[in-house]
């Protein structure tokens, strides 16, 4: 199967040529990264990907398929575009439930999977795009790579391409491009310009200042000490201890777990990643050897992005303060303007983590299933705007 998508099609009287590939270490790290790193989000950079790969998270056996869409030009031969792409088998670890489509086009008889997947693998973080170098004709190179997508699917029997947690200029222009936005939302914070933690807390209303003084005081009062460790400051052992929890905190929650990836996968972040980690680790007073929880997080410029978290214990309230305050303090002393803090939102509305919309992008090759789409998707997108009003009017914020 790898094989018969390893193809490269010869665009005839072209500067350019496509080539599928089934690893992105086909790739040379350098080539790759040229593209990769001026961009905001890390993680479509090659060592995350590369990791993603080589640990045995996203692979032809758990169900992403990787099928990286690449473009080079034929004199000199570099490459010049890329988009890290993925077959899929299932939906799960999307975080963009469209299991409601797939159940739509089962009942209409249709195959749904498998579908092409453009995301970085088990990341709900805003940032995909195709990869496209800044001297290059970013339309021109464009419209090459969706004749690209349109002939593949149409070739191999693909329901569909979908983008998920898009760049939102990237979205204007595949819009342009025949693709369909759907609206969604993330709960992001936002640096309003504050000098320290006192300025962040100042944005709450009375009751929930003191909610949150609170709670850090309870984590404080269990005897723990939560440190910051970026880069080289983090020993190697944190690495495969972070994933005894992330591990943990997977298996409390049984089939619904979500526990994508390897104990290879954070081994192997010491080696290739570490200089964009940020471990928020908490050490006991009676026992400061090794940490009795962390949180895991990524940054990049001005951004912050959380991951995975995870303890020993149950200790009160230091899920929200490994994950949310004290991260948020390093963010305000590092001049962080944005912090994702992963999926879910249930706890972080109530601290300063406002409704934020983010867009996927979906194309349907059945005629049946893009007429339906193109139907409804105004009256869903309409409903995801309403709700995202309703959170923010309830959000705990001081009237100014």
């Amino acid at each position: 199967m790898l094989a018969r998508y390893a193809l490269m099609v010869e665009q005839p009287k072209s500067s350019y040529s496509i080539v599928w590939i089934n690893k992105i270490a086909q790739v040379p790290q350098e080539e790759w990264d040229a593209l990769a790193v001026p961009l905001l989000t890390p993680f479509l950079e090659w060592d995350w990907l590369n990791n993603m790969e080589t640990s045995g998270s996203a692979t032809g056996k758990t169900g992403w398929l990787p099928n990286h869409l690449t473009v080079w030009r034929n004199s000199p031969r570099r490459l010049v575009a890329a988009a890290p792409l993925y077959l899929k088998s299932h939906s799960y670890g999307e975080f963009v439930f469209d299991h409601q489509w797939a159940d739509l086009a089962s009942r209409l008889g249709i195959a749904y999977y498998p579908k092409l997947l453009g995301m970085s693998p088990f990341t709900p973080a805003e940032g995909y795009r195709f990869l496209i170098a800044a001297e290059e004709n970013e339309e021109e190179l464009t419209a090459l790579m969706v004749k690209a997508l349109d002939y593949f699917c149409d070739r191999n029997g693909i329901s569909g391409v979908h983008f998920l947690y898009v760049e939102p200029q990237w979205r204007t222009l595949m819009e342009h491009h025949g693709f369909t936005s759907w609206l969604h939302h993330s709960y992001i914070w936002k640096n309003a310009g504050f000098k320290n933690f006192d300025d962040y807390l100042a944005i709450f209303n009375a009751n929930q200042r003191r909610n949150i003084k609170r709670e850090r005081k309870a984590v404080e009062k269990a005897g723990l000490r939560l440190q910051t460790l970026t880069g080289d400051e983090i020993p190697h052992a944190l690495f495969p201890r972070m994933y005894a929890f992330y591990e943990n905190t997977c298996d409390k929650f049984g089939w619904w777990g979500s526990k994508y990836l390897t104990k290879r996968f954070f081994e192997q972040l010491h080696y290739t990643y570490r200089h964009r980690v940020l471990f928020v680790a908490a050490y006991s007073e009676k026992d400061d050897r090794l940490p009795v929880g962390m949180s895991f997080c990524l940054t990049k410029g001005e951004r912050l992005y959380g991951r995975y978290w995870g303890s020993l214990q149950e200790i009160d309230n230091l899920h929200f303060d490994a994950c949310y305050y004290t991260p948020i303090e390093w963010a305000i002393n590092h001049g962080i303007k944005i912090f994702d803090p992963g999926a879910g939102g249930r706890h972080k509305k109530r601290r300063g983590f406002p409704a934020t919309p983010n867009y996927s992008l979906h194309r349907f090759y059945n005629q049946r299933l893009s007429q339906i789409l193109q139907s409804y998707i105004s009256e869903i997108n309409e409903m995801e705007r309403l709700e995202i009003e309703a959170i923010n009017a309830d959000l705990p914020f001081a009237q100014r």
